[in-house]
């Protein structure tokens, strides 16, 4: 005993020491290894810098479409042994349909619930313009809306999902007129105001129906039957009703105001729609500016410019 004391005595701490060299040549063995697999991954990236494509090669997955007998509305049919991998169009196939014909999606639905209580939930979809397709930023939005309406009707309560889409005045104008110039060699002012809001419906209804494919491949749980376009005549009627209200009551004015006119266009458009550029002098020789105006100012007259 008396020896043992004495060992550890003068040792200080026993073996301490020793664990403390154990540690530190553990961390540079570590360290060591870092090392190596960083010069692996640069080594690697190199070589695919220099000789690209012979890297890792992906191939696509194997995608298994649903081969059922289900008919178009009816329920599918889950009889058929389900394929060895995850196959998205496999499992989503057949199923929306059946879900629209149910009537799953409306609001009257909610007399057929056994666990239906008081409350309604009504929500509108921000209309995406007719013009493009969904990106990401709107699989987003459908994806959060239509985890809330479907929470509301698993607690019971009437849901209403309205689907749209907007019109995008001069996106649409623009597209419609390049068509027609395009295809007959027509501007709108050629055909006039009546024909050409004839042309916007026939191209909205030919090409409008991208959205809403898309929608449905999301598989959104909105009441199709009330789907709404905001050139449809009621909602017009209902916006020109409530500016002449707006109107009525001194809570918006019309006045004389510089505008931001478009040449190409011949109609005034929206601030955001125009790049500024700040000018040295107002008589600048660029060849896209002008030294001269073409409205009268003070007390000229239009006669006197």
């Amino acid at each position: 005993m008396l020896r043992l004391l004495g060992r550890t005595g003068r040792g200080g701490s026993g073996r301490a020491p020793r664990r403390g060299a154990s540690t530190v040549t553990e961390r540079l063995k570590r360290d060591e290894r870092r090392r190596l697999q960083q010069c692996q991954l640069e080594e690697g990236a190199a070589q695919e810098t220099a000789a690209p494509g012979k890297g890792r090669q992906w191939s696509d997955k194997e995608s298994i479409e649903y081969e059922g007998r289900t008919a178009p509305g009816e329920k599918k049919d889950t009889s058929n042994p389900l394929p060895a991998g995850y196959s998205p169009r496999y499992v989503e196939a057949a199923w929306y349909p059946w879900w629209v014909k149910q009537g799953f999606f409306k609001p009257e639905y909610q007399s057929r619930l056994p666990h239906a209580r008081p409350g309604v939930f009504s929500l509108c979809i921000p209309p995406p313009n007719v013009t493009g397709s969904l990106h990401l930023g709107h699989a987003l939005t459908v994806a959060i809306e239509d985890s809330l309406v479907r929470w509301r009707r698993m607690l019971g309560q009437k849901v209403l999902w309205v689907p749209g889409s907007d019109h995008a005045g001069i996106a649409t104008q623009t597209v419609v007129e390049k068509n027609l110039y395009k295809e007959r060699g027509f501007s709108r002012h050629d055909l006039g105001r009546d024909k050409f809001l004839e042309e916007v419906w026939e191209w909205k209804e030919s090409k409008g129906d991208r959205i809403y494919h898309q929608l449905r491949s999301l598989g959104a749980s909105l009441d199709w039957d009330r789907s709404c376009f905001t050139m449809d005549e009621r909602f017009s009627r209902a916006v020109s009703e409530a500016f002449i209200h707006l109107y009525e009551k001194d809570l918006v004015r019309r006045r004389h105001r510089l505008v931001n006119w478009s040449c190409a266009l011949r109609s005034a458009i929206s601030d955001i729609e125009v790049k500024h550029r700040a000018l040295a002098s107002s008589s600048s020789s660029s060849p896209d500016t002008t030294d001269h105006t073409l409205y009268p100012t003070g007390g000229e007259s239009a006669a006197e410019r």
